[in-house]
């Protein structure tokens, strides 16, 4: 009598590996099944990594244009400004004081072995007109090196002459804008005569074109002797000469830049009787594009950090979301699980479904977040007209952080659905 073959428990049928492709198309299906919920669960990643993207790009952009303008000052550039007035107890802001003369900066240029060319000058904002045309811009009364000093050149005319300097000459070089401004682009204006403050004035020189530098604009100036701006205009003398606001002065070469501060430090503490030892507090400061620079940066960086960390907050909230998401996922689909560990899926396969489908959504909110962010700091570099720079570090941060999260958010409601007993998920409605 032949006896039939008992059939093999369920538990006992060896099913075959289930492969990475495999799984990542079962969570792919799933989350598609319920494209709402996985879309508002991916939202916190999305806005998450959109901020780190297009905070680092807009800040590094910022930081490019503006350390571009300052080197367009001069890197080898020290400026060295009056002190600040006071009243009422109020700084009026430096340069406000007549703590500097001209005779500072020509004991700069003879007697600081780091120093090579020393410009003074003198500035306020001065009604000019010519013919029917009245504006209001910044008159700079200086010497003759200043267009050396700060590269300033001359599209037609010339710059003033050393014996129009010493003879205080009502002379003038105006810059673009107010060429354009007071004559337009057809009338010849070399040797017409503008008025400022009532003081006639002839036109020697056009600069050509250099764009704004920070606050100032070289382009809405008008350059006129030191000495006839002081005398005529400003009237700002100091007991030991002509007073000035700033001295600017070019270094030998770059590397000598603290060395130049160094020695134009003690030089000017030595002319105005300033002892630190005592007391005394200097009645300049001394500053750098070099200076400036490094500041900024570190200004920039800082905030960078901060809006970062912000962001970083969002992505701890997005984590969160993809966790109760997957946690109320693995409740509602209690019965599936049960069906797949009975057919013989093992806890592995469970928890690997369930893993991929939190890395799925990470992975996906990390990749539209960097494509945003990208898109964001592109429009925001177009509208405020700043480089446009992506850093490969910030997209590689954005994309492995949407991993993390999803790894990190997923193991807890996989490891609960891998866990799961079939008979017990099978009886749930």
């Amino acid at each position: 009598m032949v006896k039939s073959r008992q059939p093999e428990p369920l538990a006992a049928i060896q099913l075959p590996a289930i492969s990475v492709m495999e799984i990542l198309a079962m969570a792919i299906a799933a989350l598609w099944s319920n494209k709402l919920r996985t879309a508002l669960t991916m939202l916190g990643v999305i806005i998450g990594i959109t901020a780190v993207i297009a905070v680092t790009s807009v800040g590094q952009g910022v930081q490019s244009a503006t350390a571009a303008n300052l080197q367009n000052l001069g890197a080898d550039l020290l400026q060295v400004r009056a002190g600040a007035a006071n009243t009422g107890n109020v700084s009026q802001g430096s340069g406000s004081a007549t703590t500097l003369t001209w005779s500072d900066a020509q004991a700069i240029e003879s007697q600081v072995a780091a120093a090579g060319t020393v410009t003074a000058y003198l500035q306020q904002t001065t009604q000019v007109v010519y013919a029917e045309n009245n504006l209001s811009t910044t008159v700079l009364g200086t010497d003759t090196n200043y267009a050396a000093v700060n590269n300033i050149t001359l599209q037609s005319g010339r710059f003033f002459t050393s014996d129009e300097l010493a003879a205080a000459q009502s002379v003038a070089v105006l810059g673009p804008t107010v060429r354009a401004d007071l004559f337009g682009s057809d009338r010849e204006p070399i040797g017409e005569k503008i008025r400022l403050q009532g003081q006639r004035y002839t036109v020697v020189g056009i600069a050509n074109e250099k764009g704004a530098q920070g606050r100032e604009n070289p382009d809405e100036q008008i350059y006129v002797p030191l000495t006839n701006m002081s005398a005529r205009l400003v009237g700002n003398n100091a007991l030991s000469g002509i007073a000035v606001q700033g001295i600017a002065v070019k270094v030998t070469e770059q590397a000598q830049l603290e060395a130049a501060d160094f020695q134009i430090t003690n030089l000017l503490r030595v002319r105005h009787n300033i002892h630190p030892a005592r007391g005394d507090e200097d009645d300049f400061r001394i500053v750098s594009a070099a200076n400036l620079v490094e500041t900024l940066t570190s200004t920039v960086g800082l905030f960078t950090i901060m809006v970062v960390a912000i962001a970083a907050i969002s992505l701890i909230v997005g984590g969160i979301g993809i966790a109760n998401i997957m946690l109320v996922s693995v409740v509602e689909r209690t019965r599936e699980i049960g069906i797949r560990k009975a057919v013989g899926a093992t806890d592995h396969a469970v928890l690997s479904q369930f893993l991929a489908e939190a890395i799925a959504i990470a992975a996906a909110g990390g990749v539209l977040g960097v494509g945003l962010g990208v898109a964001i700091a592109r429009i925001a570099a177009t509208l405020f007209d700043f480089p446009f720079v992506i850093s490969l570090w910030a997209i590689a941060l954005g994309v492995g952080l949407s991993f993390a999260i999803g790894i990190v958010a997923g193991v807890i409601p996989a490891r609960s659905a891998a866990k799961l007993d079939p008979i017990i998920a099978l009886r749930s409605d």
